[in-house]
């Protein structure tokens, strides 16, 4: 009867493991998004406001194209020392959990596996080293005319979603909806 309950067990906890190590591999995943915002301000004071904007969240000017209207930004995203200490103890509740079922299967074993949780700050180094990498935003800007209305300018956003997320906050830009 023992014997079952330790295979199964150990083999929710190594599925669980292996659910923590693909959360750790996806901390550091790019997540770069294409969205179209809409305002209703005109280019000129626009690109004003976007650069002071940027200038302010340590973003540098890398590259104008005024034939398309286009900028694009460049500034090194850092990592957070929060969730790379968050990760790594994360991973040793996690090395520790599957050494202490193994060491129930493996009793021969069990005095050396709990000693696995010294590989857990590998998983803060590898998001460390993934996370704080240089970060592109690229903008572009448009002028939409509508049948009796104000003309609006159209901002298509290729950055990281947590920048875009923070520009339409700080800048009060709206979704784009409709063609």
């Amino acid at each position: 009867m023992q014997n079952p309950v330790l295979l199964s067990t150990a083999l929710l906890t190594l599925l669980l493991s292996v659910g923590l190590f693909f959360f750790i591999r996806a901390s550091a995943k790019d997540r770069t998004q294409v969205v179209q915002l809409v305002t209703d301000q005109q280019e000129e004071p626009l690109f004003e406001q976007l650069q002071t904007y940027f200038t302010q969240r340590s973003y540098r000017l890398s590259g104008v194209d005024a034939e398309q209207h286009q900028i694009r930004y460049e500034g090194l995203v850092r990592p957070s020392l929060f969730l790379a200490i968050f990760l790594t103890f994360l991973a040793a509740i996690g090395i520790f959990c599957l050494s202490l079922v193994l060491s129930f299967l493996f009793p021969a074993a069990a005095s050396y596996l709990p000693a696995l949780v010294l590989i857990a700050p590998i998983a803060g180094w590898f998001y460390w080293q993934k996370a704080g990498r240089p970060e592109q935003v690229s903008l572009q800007v448009e002028t939409l005319t509508q049948a009796n209305a104000q003309a609006k300018s159209l901002l298509t956003v290729t950055a990281h979603r947590d920048e875009v997320l923070a520009m339409r906050r700080s800048l009060n830009l709206q979704e784009f909806e409709g063609d």
